[in-house]
């Protein structure tokens, strides 16, 4: 509901809002813990840009330097080294461009790529735990409240997440 026209937030509004974000607060909290729990494993191993940076890479095809760079927010220069120390890691791979001899893709490794796919496991597998204790009727209220607020947040439709593995 829109403020009126002499610019007030009706007291419904007001309300409504500071209890959506009060147990969106809390359930966020709750989301953090099981994404921290389910990466633990994987931190271990690589660094949070580093998994980043595979989530990008898994399901997709291989990717130019420049442009994953740019998807990270990095400058190509320092990104490099970031490459350098996953490649040495055996996480990702350069790979020659089919179309330029001067391009170089990065892809991750089969190692790369099952880390990414356990820790997805170890959340799903930890976010189904909790919805087993909901009702169905509560699974799918929550699932609702989920899509909704994905939506009003301006995040990326599922299969665009999806082509990213994400």
């Amino acid at each position: 509901m829109p403020p009126t026209p002499d610019g007030t937030v009706p007291h419904a509004q007001r309300v409504a809002r500071r209890f959506g974000t009060a147990e969106t607060i809390t359930a966020s909290r709750a989301l953090l813990a099981i994404v921290a729990r389910s990466m633990s494993e994987a931190l271990e191993q690589v660094t949070l840009p580093q998994f980043r940076v595979l989530v990008v890479l898994s399901g997709s095809d291989p990717v130019r330097m420049g442009a994953l760079a740019a998807e990270m927010g990095a400058l190509p220069s320092t990104f490099s080294r970031v490459i350098d120390r996953m490649v040495e890691g055996g996480w990702v791979e350069r790979v020659p461009s089919p179309e330029s001899r001067r391009e170089v893709l990065i892809r991750p490794t089969a190692a790369g790529q099952q880390l990414v796919r356990r820790v997805t496991e170890r959340r799903r597998d930890e976010i189904g735990r909790v919805l087993d204790t909901l009702s169905e009727a509560e699974q799918l209220a929550v699932g609702e409240a989920f899509a909704l607020f994905a939506d009003a947040s301006g995040e990326p439709p599922r299969q665009d997440l999806l082509a990213l593995g994400l």
